[in-house]
């Protein structure tokens, strides 16, 4: 054998001891003729919905990918999620897990029907708690093009004999049929050092509040309004209430009423957004029961998406905010995030509004943020900032633009 043959192998044998990890992996391209079912996903696909009256199906094309088809028609209140689930570490040395230089990834080729909207992938185990954790959301853009997605853990706790769960999941995406094909969903155990980065837009799932003083910019609202589903020809710019100190403008949302917010962000277009940021709301008042079940009370965050962009409060109602396009045109129909109001006449609530979010407000593609009912609610924010500018609605978020002086940062 000669030495340059010798070299080769030798090199051959090192590169299949470093891959060998990676090879130990579940993938399933769908391309065969039939799909593994079964019902506790431990030797094929599991598939289910909860928290409301979403249906689903989950099935081959026939043509090299797979399919879940959620029917929410018959939902109500817009909480529902739907999942796919299926045991993929049959084939796996967990052992390698407790070699801090190892993880599992889990990723999945994907195209929606609907978009801007969030799927996420989730790794778990039969003794996993937390399924809040090893979870990550990831932002799709269009419906035109396949996405591959991608979450690499971190400490995750599987040891041998344990049963590694991979899953795929849609939340909150609204009241029609939506759909996600998938291409390929493949969990590995990946060398940390050789892997590489993630793939696509990741969100991740309620992270921790940050302080609105760690951020750069601190942006009040250009305007803010109300509409009424149930009143669409009429506006509500005189909205307000009157108490010991005066007469005081509010916009109101609860019932069929949903406040609507805009910013000037044209001191930032063609910049980047860093990290997620903050919406902070001043609270009037706020009217609810403690004894109603989970998430209703609450109040919903959306996108908007669509409709007339450069409204104004004195004469925006529901019918000139849609401009003849159907809600579901107009607002996003999955939420940004859901969140308790702060309850304080004068307290701050604060909700994280993620960088894809921020990203497309800036570039013009999301046109401002609306704030619906989440089941029985009344809440009344301040509608225009008192004398010293601190009762409107701020953006806070960190971005790539330059300031040049600390008057620019905050408007």
């Amino acid at each position: 054998m000669s030495l340059r043959l010798q070299r080769f192998h030798h090199f051959l044998f090192l590169w299949l001891l470093a891959v060998q990890p990676s090879t130990a992996q579940f993938l399933d391209d769908f391309n065969g003729s039939t799909m593994e079912r079964d019902p506790s996903g431990a030797h094929g696909w599991t598939y289910y919905t909860g928290d409301g009256s979403a249906v689903m199906d989950f099935s081959l094309s026939g043509q090299g990918y797979a399919t879940i088809n959620v029917d929410a028609t018959r939902d109500t209140r817009g909480i529902w999620w739907a999942l796919i689930r299926r045991r993929v570490s049959a084939d796996m040395d967990l052992s390698l897990l407790s070699n801090p230089k190892y993880a599992l990834r889990i990723e999945a080729r994907i195209k929606v029907s609907d978009a801007p909207k969030r799927v996420n992938l989730h790794l778990n185990t039969q003794r996993t708690t937390d399924f809040h954790s090893h979870l990550m959301e990831f932002d799709i853009p269009d419906t035109s093009g396949w996405h591959t997605i991608s979450m690499t853990t971190h400490r995750f706790d599987a040891v041998p004999g344990d049963s590694v769960y991979g899953q795929l999941a849609l939340m909150d995406w609204g009241l029609e049929r939506y759909h996600v094909s998938i291409d390929y969903f493949r969990v590995n155990i990946v060398n940390l050092d050789t892997v590489g980065t993630d793939q696509g837009v990741q969100v991740p799932y309620h992270p921790p509040i940050q302080k609105p003083a760690a951020m750069t910019y601190h942006i009040r609202m250009a305007q803010s309004g109300m509409v009424d589903v149930e009143y669409p020809q009429m506006t509500f710019s005189n909205w307000y209430t009157r108490d010991e100190s005066g007469k005081t403008d509010l916009v109101t949302v609860g019932g069929t009423q949903f406040v609507i917010l805009r910013w000037d962000l044209s001191a930032f277009v063609g910049k980047k957004i860093n990290g997620s940021g903050l919406l902070e709301l001043i609270t009037h008042s706020i009217q609810r029961s403690a004894d109603y079940e989970k998430d209703f009370g609450m109040v919903r965050i959306v996108e908007i998406i669509g409709g007339k962009p450069m409204w104004n409060r004195k004469d925006v109602s529901y019918a000139t905010l849609c401009q003849g396009q159907p809600l579901t045109h107009v607002l996003n129909s999955q939420m940004i995030i859901d969140v308790n109001v702060s309850e304080r006449k004068g307290s701050k609530t604060l909700a994280t509004i993620p960088r894809p979010v921020l990203q497309r407000l800036i570039d013009g593609k999301t046109l401002g943020l609306a704030i619906r009912p989440l089941g029985a609610v009344s809440a009344s924010f301040y509608a225009n900032p008192d004398r010293e500018g601190k009762r409107g609605a701020i953006l806070h978020f960190n971005s790539n633009a330059k300031s040049s002086t600390p008057a620019d940062k905050e408007h």
